[in-house]
């Protein structure tokens, strides 16, 4: 199996490695903050558990004010 030249089982060397997963945890860490946003601003324009009287919606515009306010509210 090992042919003792100190390679790793991947190819890679210990820089080439340590450079893939540093790219790979950003990647990895911008996916899920995009996702986080994508979630919080998903249940602002229409919550996963609907209130008592369900799910209400008036107009568009409405909605968009009412989500563009709470994300500002939110931010702030």
């Amino acid at each position: 199996m090992a042919d003792g030249s100190g390679g790793s089982l991947s190819g890679l060397t210990e820089n080439e490695a340590r450079e893939f997963h540093g790219i790979f945890m950003q990647s990895f860490i911008l996916f899920t903050v995009i996702a986080i946003v994508a979630h919080i601003l998903a249940w602002l324009w229409r919550p996963w558990l609907p209130g008592v009287d369900g799910y209400t919606t008036s107009s568009l515009t409405n909605d968009a004010t009412f989500a563009a306010h709470q994300v500002l509210q939110f931010l702030a």
